[in-house]
């Protein structure tokens, strides 16, 4: 595509009449590159050797990541006059690929770029208070930090937030964004019964009653007025007629966002941010908390550029810096086996840096051990199937021998523990018309399918024989695991693993198949806190103008999150903490 691409730019180039050997002529082409969520195009404009500008023609990149891309790289770009900048942290895919798409551009047009030509950086461009002060300052921006921003701010208090990576969101940014509520008005207008009780006991039991109960009991029943919130006054649009049900949970109950990602209330947090002017300072990396004499934390010590700054916060600061999932020597540290033949789903950014500033304050670390894999993520990048969502509607999960090896929707762990069990420690996503017809994954991702295609690790086909021969899988075996899964779905009951949702037929073409593995994924360990999200020292007392909320905690999943429990958690305990805070 790219070289179909860079011919079709020549030719436009030379229509356009613009030269290379032109002295003093801008010359235009365009090019493009495959990135993330397909193809990114751009169009470069040159002058003598020297790059002018760089117009992003097309491009359907998640729009919150990929905004430092086509802003400050580019700019990078221009003023040095080459591609060979640094990518983006966090956005590499984006980075990477709108990197080839210039370079495709200057390749169409015959220009290479001249050395010497850099333009002089304008080294003051950006003056930085070296001590800010504000009442509340939240480390993180994350869905956590953001719901605790907000609450503070219109609790009164002036708000900063510090983030060291380019663009905003975390892990929040890059998930499904599925949110469990017990009693929600989705569940009600389906008549579907459930309650806070159920909730509860869910959750427990999925932890392994590891989780504290009173902090799981406090999620559940201010997870309805947090869904509430988010969608009335952060104006996060959920699905109306659709729920999502999890592994471990007795009923349908998580709440879905506009296509299926973070994206969609991350968005309109940053759009909420924005109108309630709270400042969000990016590449700034918080390195250590400020205490007074008296113990109580007044600020925190951060660097951004070289430069140090303290930001003091008068009354308190909310730590949300997520877990540690990305940090390969910290996770072992815990569980040795997790070690780098193991992908994340994290953001770069995840590198637990608030557990080990709190630790220098004497906090007490909880449940560290309890680190979760997700069962069905891109074989190559570690990166969670969103696609794969088909298996909460019905799809089911085979290995090479073409066999269902474990119930599609147990706990996660168990899933994962299954998989990595499985010739070449991987599994298989089927699926055909019926199911998709209902749980639209394909429809709604696909950028994904048509990434996951082109790398040979999904494909649609009009028979399963098609796709077995595609994957190797066994081909009897799966025709005949696909006949008992279709009178299963007939009867109503799975007669092998009691698919605790109901099985669905998978008799209609077109059918899915995609191949996955497990990745580190949620990390459960972390800060000690109380029901106020107050932070704990290692004797119980707690730290008095420190607050924590979202995955740096460790109190509530015990050794095992329920998928969809993660949103729930981080905006009912950021909401708390943001109110905390700013009461202080």
């Amino acid at each position: 595509m790219i070289r179909k691409t860079i011919i079709a730019s020549a030719i436009f180039a030379l229509t356009v009449g613009c030269s290379v050997q032109d002295s003093g002529t801008v010359v235009t082409s365009e090019g493009s590159a495959f990135g993330k969520h397909g193809e990114i195009k751009v169009q470069t404009s040159t002058k003598d050797g020297q790059l002018v500008d760089i117009n992003v023609i097309q491009q359907k990149e998640n729009k919150v990541l990929a905004a430092s891309v086509y802003t400050e790289m580019k700019d990078d770009m221009i003023n040095q006059n080459t591609t060979e900048v640094d990518a983006i942290s966090g956005a590499t895919v984006t980075s990477k690929a709108f990197k080839e798409a210039v370079e495709s551009s200057l390749a169409a047009a015959g220009v290479t770029l001249v050395a010497g030509l850099a333009k002089a950086k304008d080294v003051n461009k950006e003056v930085i208070a070296t001590e800010q002060n504000f009442d509340v300052v939240v480390i993180g921006s994350g869905g956590a930090g953001l719901s605790a921003a907000i609450t503070a701010k219109n609790a009164g208090a002036d708000v900063v937030i510090i983030e060291k990576m380019p663009t905003v969101g975390g892990n929040s940014l890059i998930t499904g964004g599925q949110m469990n509520v017990p009693g929600n008005w989705v569940q009600k207008s389906m008549g579907i019964e459930d309650s806070i009780d159920i909730f509860v006991k869910d959750t427990l039991k999925g932890g392994d009653y590891l989780g504290d109960p009173e902090m799981v009991q406090l999620m559940a029943e201010q997870a309805l007025p947090a869904a509430e919130w988010l969608r009335d006054y952060i104006k996060v649009d959920f699905y109306q007629d659709q729920l999502f049900q999890f592994g471990g949970h007795s009923v349908k109950r998580g709440l879905i966002p506009r296509n299926h990602t973070g994206a969609e209330w991350i968005s309109k947090f940053m759009a909420k941010t924005d109108e309630l002017e709270i400042p969000i300072h990016t590449r700034t990396t918080a390195t250590a908390l400020i205490q007074d004499q008296n113990g109580r934390v007044i600020g925190v010590e951060a660097e951004k550029n070289g430069q140090k700054i303290t930001y003091m916060a008068d009354r308190g600061v909310v730590m949300a810096t997520g877990g540690f999932g990305a940090n390969v020597a910290m996770r072992t540290k815990y569980v040795p086996e997790l070690d780098t033949r193991y992908g994340t789903t994290n953001a770069r950014g995840i590198m637990g840096d608030g557990i080990v500033m709190a630790e220098k304050l004497n906090a007490k670390t909880h449940n560290m051990e309890s680190i979760q894999t997700y069962p069905i993520c891109h074989t190559d990048t570690g990166v969670i199937s969103l696609i794969a969502d088909s298996r909460f509607f019905g799809a089911i999960v085979v290995n090479k021998e073409g066999n269902r090896f474990v119930e599609e929707l147990e706990r996660r762990d168990v899933i994962s523990r299954a998989i990595l069990a499985q010739t070449n420690q991987q599994a298989y996503v089927l699926w055909g018309s019926e199911i998709e017809e209902i749980a639209e994954t394909v429809k709604v991702h696909k950028d994904e399918f048509a990434e996951l295609n082109r790398k040979g690790m999904m494909f649609k086909a009009d028979s399963i024989e098609e796709l077995a021969s595609k994957f190797g899988v066994d081909k009897q075996a799966l025709l005949a695991q696909v006949d008992r899964v279709n009178q299963f779905a007939k009867s109503g009951k799975d007669g092998e693993f009691n698919h605790r949702g109901g099985l669905k037929p998978i008799m209609k073409a077109p059918f899915y198949m995609l191949v996955a593995k497990p990745s580190v994924h949620h990390t459960m360990g972390g800060l000690m806190t109380d029901t106020k999200t107050r932070v704990l020292d290692t004797k119980g007392q707690v730290i008095d103008g420190l607050y924590a909320a979202g995955e740096v905690t460790g109190m509530t999943h015990g050794s095992n999150r329920l998928g969809g429990n993660a949103i729930t958690d981080i905006t009912v305990f950021g909401r708390i903490a943001g109110k905390e805070a700013a009461a202080h």
